[in-house]
């Protein structure tokens, strides 16, 4: 629940959460007979961009992502070639909203909430992912990690935007859809909100903090988070 009585600053996580990323599912079928093979390529993105973050080094995350797809190449014995990449590329920049995102953004902002992004990814030329999606409007202001030279759930990317926006970190809710990211900004003083998009699930552990919020669909997700603020 929300105590104080202003509104919380919705801090939205992008790829996957906001952005399709399912649009690179027959890249992966055509290279490995397996749209699945999205679901591992994506997991070592998360894994190595981590890595690198603890390892206090830093690659954008676009950058570790072409790597990653020639590390699942190279693990199930795939030649890649330059216009697969080239492909991947294209793909992940007109990667577009699931169909819960206008809705929610826009009960959001009715609503009077703030709402920023923050993702891994590097900042881009216009047009950008989002404007590309028709949703970059919704939000105030999109902040990058390469900003502090660190992925998420690093502390350091949370209090980036709070600093940035000059509030508390217990201002900031995070909604994402991988549950890594909200137990990182939970543990630095944030709301978490979790968003179970298929292929994401909870994780029930010693210490591991439980959501302020989770649902299926951003819709219900941003109805429960208007409602905390009502009671």
């Amino acid at each position: 629940m929300f105590s104080d009585k202003s509104l919380p600053i919705i801090m939205f996580d992008v790829n996957e959460t906001l952005l399709d990323i399912t649009i690179l599912e027959p890249l992966f079928a055509r290279l490995f007979g397996n749209k699945m093979l999205l679901r591992e390529w994506f997991a070592q993105l998360v894994l190595y961009s981590q890595t690198m973050t603890l390892s206090g080094l830093y690659t954008p995350f676009g950058e570790l992502g072409i790597s990653a797809l020639q590390m699942t190449a190279d693990i199930h014995n795939v030649r890649l070639i330059d216009s697969d990449v080239d492909e991947l590329k294209e793909r992940m920049s007109k990667m577009p909203a699931h169909p819960d995102v206008v809705p929610a953004l826009t009960k959001l902002r009715e609503a009077g909430f703030r709402l920023v992004t923050l993702t891994n990814s590097a900042n881009s030329a216009s047009p950008t992912p989002l404007e590309k999606a028709g949703i970059s409007h919704f939000f105030e202001q999109h902040f990058s990690v390469e900003q502090v030279a660190r992925f998420k759930p690093a502390p350091e990317t949370y209090q980036m935007v709070a600093k940035e926006l000059s509030v508390e970190l217990s201002d900031l809710c995070l909604v994402a859809c991988h549950l890594w990211d909200t137990i990182g900004a939970q543990a630095v003083g944030c709301q978490g909100a979790f968003l179970t998009r298929p292929h994401n699930a909870l994780l029930s552990a010693p210490n591991v903090p439980a959501p302020d919020f989770i649902a299926a669909d951003l819709t219900t997700l941003a109805e429960q988070i208007i409602f905390s603020t009502k009671k």
